[in-house]
């Protein structure tokens, strides 16, 4: 089997088999792309022609022209995916990648906002939203909802109006590898969910529905007409299947983008002080710091952000300095 082949196939299988997201699946594309470009290189096509050798030669190469220790990591974790599914398959008699090795990745803390950073950001949105501008009742939403449950910005995205059960303060997760967890919020991102629902989207529907009218697509007319049927937020109702209306709306009428929210969250934390990262995992990593500062057990705090394992969860522990001084502060004596 050639190696391009063997690559659809193998990406087809991490879509439909084993239920990775578009974004993992693309990730994997890429790296694997590369390898099967350098082995063209090497004249080899085949995937009977995979050597150890080879491998070690394509993570060699990529050190040589300066690829952090991070990205070889996670290529050699692709291409080791990708040789076991072969063996699996039996495509190939051995996994050629069993005791390939790359560099541990070197472990960066991730930026995380003080509690007094968090509400300027809530209260800049506040602002905008007293205008009662559709936008901008969905970007309090959007942020709200992104802190008070430290979700993935792409859950966010991909959150449906029946996931979000306001009763009782819970939303309904697909995660990554589609798995599904129920996931806390508090009152104020409730709140926020309930002024969109009532009110910013309903409007943008029915601007979206008025520019339909006057010749815009009628596909769309169609789509925001099924959403506009939806029930309001007060009421805990799930659409049908086959419709799945989208939570969060963009401008045109369609599902939000992970891009449109990168970009809000990167302008709300422009001028802060702080370096690092600027986008939405900066509010998932301070939601999880923020819960153990408040004492909240790693193991709900695992459970709460998805992880699969503790030792991913266990990072916050290294950033949670508040709860570390305040302990400080009222038990050593010379404090």
């Amino acid at each position: 089997m050639l190696l391009t082949r063997a690559l659809e196939d193998f990406a087809a299988h991490l879509e439909l088999e084993r239920g990775f997201s578009a974004h993992t699946v693309r990730a994997y594309r890429s790296d694997l792309g590369g390898f099967v470009a350098f082995a063209a290189a090497q004249g080899v096509d085949a995937v009977a022609e995979v050597t150890l050798e080879l491998l070690r030669d394509w993570l060699w190469l990529g050190s040589q022209d300066g690829v952090s220790k991070a990205t070889l990591a996670r290529r050699s974790a692709a291409v080791r995916g990708f040789t076991a599914w072969l063996a699996r398959s039996g495509s190939v008699p051995g996994d050629a990648a069993t005791r390939l090795r790359a560099p541990k990745p070197d472990r960066h803390l991730p930026r995380v906002l003080t509690r007094d950073q968090i509400d300027v950001v809530l209260a800049a949105l506040a602002v905008r939203a007293r205008s009662g501008d559709a936008n901008s009742l969905r970007d309090v939403a959007v942020v709200e909802l992104l802190y008070a449950s430290a979700l993935r910005v792409s859950e966010v995205t991909g959150l449906d109006v029946g996931d979000v059960d306001l009763g009782s303060l819970t939303v309904r997760v697909m995660g990554k590898g589609a798995k599904e967890r129920i996931v806390p919020f508090g009152v104020p991102a409730r709140r926020a969910i309930e002024a969109w629902l009532d009110e910013g989207r309903q409007r943008l529907l029915a601007d979206f529905a008025q520019r339909a009218e006057r010749g815009e697509s009628v596909a769309r007319a169609v789509s925001v007409a099924r959403a506009v049927s939806v029930a309001p937020a007060g009421s805990v109702a799930r659409a049908e299947p086959a419709e799945r209306p989208a939570l969060f709306l963009g401008p045109r009428g369609g599902r939000l983008g992970t891009r449109a929210v990168y970009r809000l969250v990167a302008e709300l934390l422009d001028g802060l002080p702080g370096g690092g990262p600027a986008g939405p995992h900066t509010l998932r990593h301070t939601a999880a710091t923020h819960l153990l500062d408040g004492g909240a057990d790693l193991r709900a705090v695992q459970e709460m952000l998805g992880h699969a394992s503790l030792g991913t969860t266990q990072i916050y522990t290294h950033v949670s300095t508040e709860r570390l001084t305040a302990s400080y502060r009222s038990a050593h004596p010379r404090a």
